[in-house]
């Protein structure tokens, strides 16, 4: 469900009302049912909120939304649209709930609503987002955030997907952050990562420069040839179908045209304004390196348009569509759904 106090709640009660919705999966909302039940109000329609005690009693459709209750803080009159300390300590259980059933197979894949970094520490959590909460819960080291824009998109009949070697820090670190071991682990990943989503064969990956012209032989900045350039020879060593460093102003033009299937960036507006410019209201962020399947919409909070009867569906809907993609094609590849 996400942040109550954000359009996480409203977003479902709207996209419950599409067909895609429930003929991509058998979904069901861990969250509060009390702010499902505000969130029908505030989209109408004649839905109904089903409290659920596990997801083998899910029953989804068209008229009945079922609910797992996933914290046991009061959320109901949490104001809309603001910080709010129990609206970040509840996103935190109903994702750690979530996570649980993944791991335990009893679900599939988890699709994440937006959480809000202030309102998570404001309610005692120390991780700054989803991605870092599920990390640790899984219990893994490696992993990444891949933004992704499934078919058609203008990006290649299999679409195309970005990961990231540094993300959420101020560009001035990325120049000290950035290692030839980080960026050969997120070209492994990204290789593994869209082999589900594009029939099992191989990936074809990119990887971006850093600098001008790809530093110009040095000449505007030499981690092209220090860092960069030995890492995609290693990867190719190891197997994998890489390119690169290619500079950044042709880099997306090759990929878009379907020469690639994912593309590594150095940080985060290198590869973010690309995607989002392209496909803002179909963008997908899939979490890599984890045991579970698990996708999220590319939107935050909103709290400027929250519970106004404003928010948009299709990024949630292209979320849970790309989650059963990756499940169906690990499924057919023989590759294992959920927790080992």
């Amino acid at each position: 469900m996400g942040d109550v106090a954000g359009i996480g709640p409203e977003v479902i009660a709207r996209a419950w009302g599409d067909s895609p919705l429930r003929a991509l999966a058998r979904p069901f909302v861990v969250g509060s049912r009390a702010v499902m039940e505000r969130a029908l109000a505030c989209v109408g329609g004649g839905a109904t909120v089903q409290e659920i005690k596990q997801p083998e009693d899910a029953e989804p459709s068209p008229r009945v939304i079922p609910c797992l209750e996933a914290t046991e803080l009061d959320v109901a009159d949490v104001p809309h649209g603001h910080v709010d300390p129990r609206a970040g300590r509840a996103a935190y259980d109903f994702v750690i709930t979530a996570i649980d059933l993944a791991l335990q197979r009893r679900v599939d894949a988890v699709t994440t609503l937006p959480l809000n970094k202030e309102a998570l520490r404001a309610g005692g959590i120390v991780h700054p987002g989803h991605t870092e909460i599920l990390a640790e819960r899984c219990g893994v080291s490696r992993h990444a955030m891949m933004l992704y824009i499934g078919p058609p998109a203008g990006a290649g009949s299999s679409g195309l997907g970005v990961v990231h070697v540094t993300l959420h820090v101020p560009l001035r670190r990325v120049f000290d952050l950035l290692t030839g071991e980080a960026i050969e682990a997120k070209i492994h990943l990204a290789d593994q990562a869209l082999r589900p989503l594009i029939g099992g064969r191989a990936s074809r990956v990119a990887v971006g420069a850093l600098n001008p012209h790809a530093g110009e032989g040095g000449l505007f900045g030499d981690e092209e040839i220090r860092i960069i350039a030995p890492a995609v020879a290693r990867a190719q060593a190891a197997g994998v179908d890489v390119t690169g460093p290619i500079a950044s102003d042709t880099l997306f033009g090759r990929a878009l045209s379907g020469e690639f299937d994912a593309v590594v960036a150095m940080y985060h507006d290198q590869g973010h304004i690309a995607l989002k410019t392209i496909g803002f209201d179909r963008a997908v962020n899939i979490t890599l390196g984890l045991p579970i399947v698990r996708t999220s919409v590319a939107h935050g909070t909103a709290y400027d348009i929250a519970w106004k009867g404003r928010a948009e569906t299709s990024s949630l809907i292209e979320s849970v569509r790309v989650a059963a993609r990756i499940v169906s094609g690990r499924r057919q590849l023989g590759l294992p759904v959920g927790a080992s």
